[in-house]
């Protein structure tokens, strides 16, 4: 399952649209109403499974 089938599965009754952006140099972002979520260039690591969806949930528990 991709990353964006986790997102729609787990928050499909907040998600009005989902974009990916294809980018280069090795980066994968993560971006949620225009905060940084998750970055492999900060983080220098690819995001373990689930990650980002918790992070994700972290963000809308504490809203």
């Amino acid at each position: 399952m991709s990353l964006a089938d986790d997102l729609l599965k787990q928050f499909d009754h907040l998600i009005e649209s989902l974009a990916l952006v294809p980018s280069d140099g090795g980066r994968f972002e993560v971006s949620v109403n225009g905060k940084l979520i998750y970055s492999k260039l900060q983080t220098k690591r690819h995001a373990e499974p689930g990650e980002v969806v918790g992070l994700i949930n972290k963000m809308v528990e504490n809203n």
